[in-house]
């Protein structure tokens, strides 16, 4: 059984690096924003509301979706120029030879994020605009994608980048699982994929809620050396904000399934690669209680239905963030309550992680 290696965070100067171009993320984002409200108003990239959601939501009927554009183009354009700028950093000083070869393994959660981004895409240009107005991609097709999309990045992180492992809280050593890691990763990234698809229900809640875990699996990365990763997960927390000025109560803009998808799928990647997967259900228990609300409400609706002859639901509407908004607490109530436990749980998350030796698996 391999050890986990010491804690051996980077320097303080390249902490300074990934905040620095936390903060560039976040102008940019500042800098696109109008444009591309404007750009998705002239496409006629409106929001449609299900009949069966909160009778409040329909006021965000025609808002512009697709709004993910303003966080994910900062995150891809920003980490592909420092990568590249490394390797010319390479060339002329053989100390940054290392940086570059860290920063290879950001390409997985880079594709990850981008393909699951143009797949939400998809999905919501086929909601608004497609065949399928209001309901966009079918529910089989979208997971077989997602499927695909895991499935591609969990071999190439097992079998390219060697990454088989799992830290348990106060447990020194890594475990090692061998091939039994691929279908858990599939199932992470599947799972955190969608988790965060559910939590994108409110104005600013997926993005805060975002951020939050970004951050904690940052500080991670940071502890472990993964350079690279910690800068993609500051970068994504900058531009959030940036996108949060627009998304904020009442909202200009919606992320729509191209940002929660890639945010959740890049989020479910970033944890196994820190080897601390397990504890994304603490990190992220938001997006995991909204998940368990739709699990729990379909299963009970159908053993009442079985049971008694008539449907019953356990909550009044699922997701769970809509059940608050029919007990009657206002939007920003929820959103703030919300954030307040997610940045506790990351809190917590994060001193589990620490809690032992992260495990190093980058």
């Amino acid at each position: 059984m391999s050890t986990t290696p010491p804690l051996t965070p980077p320097s303080s100067p390249e902490m300074g690096i990934c905040l620095l171009m936390s903060s560039i993320a976040f102008l940019f984002a500042l800098l696109i924003g109008n444009p591309t409200i404007a750009l998705l108003k002239r496409m006629g990239i409106g929001k449609r509301i299900r009949l069966e959601g909160p009778a409040s939501h329909m006021v965000k009927m025609g808002t512009p979706t697709m709004g993910g554009f303003i966080f994910l183009l900062p995150t891809a354009v920003l980490i592909a120029a420092m990568y590249f700028y490394s390797r010319i950093g390479a060339r002329l000083d053989p100390t940054w030879v290392k940086f570059v070869l860290v920063g290879n393994s950001v390409a997985v959660p880079m594709f990850v994020m981008i393909a699951f981004g143009v797949m939400g895409a998809i999905d919501d240009y086929m909601g608004v605009r497609g065949v399928r107005r209001g309901e966009g991609m079918r529910g089989r097709t979208k997971a077989v994608i997602q499927l695909v999309i895991a499935l591609a990045a969990a071999l190439v992180m097992n079998l390219v980048l060697g990454i088989n492992r799992v830290g348990v809280p106060g447990v020194e050593s890594a475990i090692p699982l061998g091939l039994l890691w691929i279908p858990i990763a599939v199932f992470v990234i599947h799972g955190s994929a969608n988790a965060v698809n559910f939590t994108d229900g409110l104005d600013g809640l997926g993005a805060l809620i975002s951020g939050v875990a970004f951050v904690a699996y940052g500080v991670i990365a940071y502890l472990q050396g993964q350079v690279f990763l910690t800068m993609l997960c500051m970068v994504l927390v900058g531009a959030l904000l940036g996108f949060l000025w627009f998304n904020i109560h009442p909202a200009q803009v919606m992320m729509g399934d191209l940002g929660s998808e890639a945010l959740g799928g890049t989020l479910g990647v970033v944890a196994l690669m820190t080897g601390q997967w397990l504890l994304l259900p603490i990190v992220a228990i938001i997006p995991v209680a909204e998940v368990l609300s739709v699990i729990a409400q379909v299963a009970y609706f159908k053993y009442t239905k079985r049971r008694f002859g008539e449907g019953r639901r356990l909550l009044k509407m699922s997701p769970l963030h809509n059940h608050f908004v029919l007990l009657g607490w206002s939007e920003p109530q929820i959103v703030q309550r919300f954030f307040v436990v997610a940045l506790f749980f990351g809190m917590l998350g994060v001193g589990l992680a620490m809690f032992g030796n992260p495990a190093n698996v980058g």
